[in-house]
């Protein structure tokens, strides 16, 4: 496929990020998180785990995603919200009512199965490697598909209001809109710089008008780091797509000789029980 298994190496600056931590009792009100990337999340309450911060979206222990300590920027308490009071269940008079399935929850943090399946399949359609998407929504996002920064860019690859029209999304906390519309975005950006992935990196974070003026990788700190930051994501994932491609060679080597094997001692065996 094109653009896949690609490894590139860029130089990172130190990023300077101010972060406060705190471990939370077992009930708090909500937080509010800023990331050191400027975005914001909004979850139940974080923990400090081997060296891991883990953002609890919901009470329950199981609903969590884990962040490294310097991306994240400060915590704030906030009011926890209203939550929504659950419709009055339909009467058992009325059976002929069809359940509606649901789509993927844009409130929630998406399983690592919820991703892969959409990415699967909008990489195979644009022919993109899907190891390079994952690596772009970890560092939009996180995979949280209500995120949003700063500068008002949306859902799990951070799309910006004007962008997402262009590319025909009209809701981009919608997984699977806002993957389709990012995803086309990144594969033009692509083609515009002739498979390039640092400087279509650059031109997603920055913009396409700030790679062409610098000819280049702008020299923003924060767009450098992201490009690095995606760029060592994804090299971390082609090895260890490549090692586990190794290991299931190996395998099945391994159970191809122990066949040869246990044929041929058969051969043997049989050969050896004939009459003189």
């Amino acid at each position: 496929m094109r653009r896949t298994g690609q490894e590139s190496a860029i130089g990172t600056g130190a990023l300077a990020l101010l972060a406060t931590f705190c471990l939370p009792g077992a009930a708090r009100a909500a937080e509010h998180i800023t990331l050191a990337n400027g975005f914001d999340l909004v979850c139940h309450h974080h923990q400090i785990v081997d060296g891991k911060v883990r953002i609890y979206l919901k009470p329950s222990q199981p609903d969590y995603f884990e962040l490294n300590p310097d991306e994240i920027a400060g915590y704030e308490t906030v009011p926890d919200p209203i939550e929504a009071q659950p419709e009055p269940v339909a009467s058992v008079a009325h059976p002929a009512a069809t359940p509606v399935p649901k789509p993927i929850s844009p409130d929630a943090h998406l399983t690592a199965e919820d991703l892969h399946q959409l990415l699967s399949k909008t990489s195979a359609e644009h022919h993109l490697d899907e190891d390079l998407l994952a690596s772009v929504v970890k560092a939009e996002s996180g995979g949280y598909a209500r995120a949003v920064s700063r500068a008002g860019a949306r859902g799990l690859m951070q799309l910006m209001p004007g962008t997402a029209r262009q590319l025909g999304v009209q809701d981009s906390f919608a997984p699977e809109q806002n993957v389709q519309g990012g995803t086309a975005y990144l594969d033009a950006l692509l083609t515009r710089y002739h498979d390039n992935i640092p400087l279509a990196l650059a031109a997603y974070n920055a913009g396409p008008e700030a790679v062409d003026r610098y000819r280049g990788v702008p020299p923003y700190r924060e767009t450098q780091a992201y490009v690095a930051r995606v760029i060592l994501e994804f090299n971390r994932r082609v090895i260890a797509r490549r090692n586990a491609a190794r290991v299931t060679s190996a395998l099945a080597a391994n159970r191809a000789a122990s066949r040869e094997f246990g044929r041929t001692m058969a051969t043997s065996g049989n050969a050896g029980t004939g009459s003189d």
